[in-house]
């Protein structure tokens, strides 16, 4: 009964209360594992799928603005299926950490930017350009993940354009 009266008086909720609250969140929207597989798997795919039918959609010439909606959707969605995995919160709190706030900060501003020059500019060019550096991003954002993988990219583009 305190707790209710500090949340309605506006009170400030201890560290103790703070992390229990949390930690109830966390206890009443728990999944179990082979759900969480089963999650991810669908959103990816249908991640994928999206961009896919945005690629195809172009290809039939239904214009630049179904293409990037399409496909920026898709990449969305794929990025949020590692939610299901390791949970929101910890997702969130990974894609911001130093290795990757470059990565996510870029992917973001590609989306949105490639959303504004669709759909308000109608602009085919520079949403194609945003289109690229959503792509080159979230590849960069994935490799993260894998250890060693970024080192590795860097080497090889390196060595590609040594005389």
């Amino acid at each position: 009964m305190d707790k209710l009266r500090r949340v309605l008086s506006g009170d400030e909720p201890t560290p103790e209360e703070e992390s229990s609250i949390i930690t109830q969140i966390n206890d009443m929207s728990t999944l179990s594992w082979s759900t969480r597989i089963k999650a991810f798997c669908i959103c990816f795919v249908l991640g994928i799928f999206l961009s896919l039918l945005g690629s195809i959609a172009l290809f039939l010439h239904r214009g630049i603005v179904v293409f990037a909606v399409f496909y920026t959707l898709g990449n969305i969605i794929s990025m949020a299926s590692t939610c299901f995995l390791m949970g929101p919160f910890k997702q969130v709190k990974k894609m911001f950490a130093d290795t990757r706030l470059i990565a996510t900060s870029i992917v973001i501003v590609a989306i949105v930017m490639t959303f504004i020059s669709a759909i308000v500019l109608k602009k085919a060019g520079l949403t194609l350009i945003f289109i690229i550096i959503q792509s080159l991003a979230m590849t960069w954002y994935s490799l993260s993940y894998i250890p060693y993988a970024r080192d590795a990219v860097k080497k090889t583009v390196s060595a590609c354009f040594e005389v």
